[in-house]
C-alpha cells in the first residue's frame, strides 16, 4: 500500500511541477496546436497552445513508478512492464502525429490508415507477449479466457486473444482521442477511470487465489498489486497535468497523451482481467465514441443530415450554446457516475460469488 502512495504522489509531483518546463520548452520552438477550420469557432483562441503535453505524463508515470520500486525494494513485474511498453508505444504513434500537424502546419499528421497500422502492431505485440512469461503459479500477464468482471470460461486461444486486444487497445485509445477535445474533458475522466483501477488491483490483491487461504471467489491475476502502483502513477501524473490542461489550457495533451492514456486504461483492464469492465469504467469515452459512429451512420443513410450538429459529442453542445467549462463540468459528472457503475458491477460480482 505504500508503494501506491508513494508512486501515486510522485507522479503527481513530476507533472504539476514538470508541465510548466515543457510548455517553456514547447513554446520556445513554436510547438503550438493546430486548430481545424472545420471545428467550433471559439477554438480558433487556443490556436498556438504548447501541445504534445502527452510527454509529461508518460516520463512522469515512469519515473514515479521506478522510484516507487527503488524506495520499498519491491520486485518490478513483467506485467507492468509490458503495459508501460504499450504506452511508450502508443505514445510515440501520437507524437509522430503530434509533429507531423506542427511541421505541417495544418491538422492533418500521420494519415488514419498509419496511426490505426501503428496502433494494432503495437497492441498485438502486447496481447502476444501478454500470453508468456508464467509466474510460479503458472499464470501470465494476460489471459485466455475472455473476461468480464474476471475471467469466464469462455477460452479463446491465442490468435483471439491477440485480435481481441489489438480491438481493445485500438479502440480505447481512439475513444480517449476523441474526448481530448476540450480542455481538461480526457484528463479529468481519466483520473476517474485510473483510481478505479487502483482499487480494482487492491482488492484482487486482497482476494488472490495465491494466498494460503483463499477462497473459492479468488482473483486469479498475475501482479494485480504492481498494476494498482501503476494506475495510481497514472491517476496521480494525470491530475498534475489536469492543473495545466483545465480550461483556460495552457498546454494540451495531445495524441502523444491520448493514445498513450487508452493503451494505459485497456492495458490495465487486461492484465486485472476485468476487460469487459473497461466500458462502464470508461463510460464517458464510450459514449463519446459511439457519438461519431452514430453521426456517420445517420449521414450516409440520410444522404447528407446530420444526427447531432458537430460529432464528437461535446462539439454539439458547444454548438448549442454551452460554455466549455460547463460541458467539461457535466461530462465528468457522467464520468464519474460511469465509474460508481462499473465499480459497483465489480463489487457485486464478489458479492454474488
Amino acid at each position: 500500500m505504500k508503494e501506491i502512495l508513494v508512486s501515486g504522489a510522485l507522479a503527481l509531483f513530476f507533472s504539476l511541477f514538470g508541465t510548466p518546463l515543457l510548455i517553456k520548452a514547447l513554446a520556445r520552438r513554436g510547438y503550438g496546436q493546430f486548430i481545424r477550420d472545420d471545428g467550433p469557432s471559439s477554438h480558433h483562441t487556443k490556436r498556438g497552445t504548447p501541445t504534445m503535453g502527452g510527454i509529461i505524463i508518460i516520463f512522469s508515470v515512469i519515473l514515479a513508478y521506478l522510484i516507487a520500486h527503488l524506495v520499498t525494494g519491491n520486485d518490478i513485474t513483467v506485467s507492468v512492464l509490458l503495459v508501460l511498453g504499450l504506452v511508450v508505444a502508443l505514445g510515440f504513434v501520437g507524437f509522430l502525429d503530434d509533429y507531423m500537424k506542427i511541421s505541417r502546419q495544418n491538422s492533418r499528421g500521420i494519415s488514419g490508415k498509419q496511426k490505426i497500422i501503428g496502433q494494432v502492431l503495437a497492441a498485438s505485440i502486447f496481447g502476444y507477449l501478454g500470453l508468456q512469461f508464467a509466474d510460479s503459479d503458472g499464470l501470465t500477464p494476460l489471459s485466455l479466457q475472455l473476461s468480464t468482471v474476471r475471467d469466464t470460461s469462455l477460452t479463446l486461444g491465442v490468435v483471439a486473444v491477440v485480435i481481441w486486444i489489438a480491438f481493445m487497445v485500438t479502440a480505447t485509445s481512439n475513444g480517449v482521442n476523441l474526448t481530448d477535445g476540450l480542455d481538461g474533458l480526457a484528463t479529468g475522466a481519466s483520473v476517474m477511470a485510473f483510481l478505479a483501477f487502483v482499487l480494482i488491483g487492491v482488492w484482487e490483491f486482497s482476494q488472490t487465489c495465491a494466498a494460503e487461504i483463499a477462497g473459492s471467489n479468488c482473483y486469479a491475476v498475475r501482479d494485480p498489486l504492481d498494476l494498482a502502483v501503476l494506475a495510481a502513477a497514472f491517476a496521480g501524473s494525470c491530475t498534475g497535468f489536469l492543473w495545466w490542461n483545465a480550461s483556460p489550457a495552457k498546454i494540451f495533451m495531445g495524441d502523444t497523451g491520448s493514445l498513450a492514456l487508452g493503451g494505459a486504461l485497456a492495458g490495465i483492464a487486461a492484465s486485472q482481467r476485468v476487460e469487459l469492465l473497461l466500458v462502464p469504467l470508461g463510460g464517458l469515452f464510450v459514449i463519446i465514441t459511439l457519438s461519431v459512429a452514430l453521426q456517420v451512420a445517420y449521414f450516409r443513410i440520410t444522404g447528407g443530415k446530420r444526427l447531432f450538429k458537430m460529432a464528437p459529442l461535446q462539439h454539439h453542445f458547444e454548438l448549442l450554446g454551452w460554455g466549455e467549462v460547463t460541458i467539461v463540468l457535466r461530462f465528468w459528472i457522467i464520468a464519474g457516475l460511469s465509474v460508481a457503475l462499473g465499480l459497483g458491477l465489480f463489487y457485486t460480482q464478489w458479492v454474488a460469488g
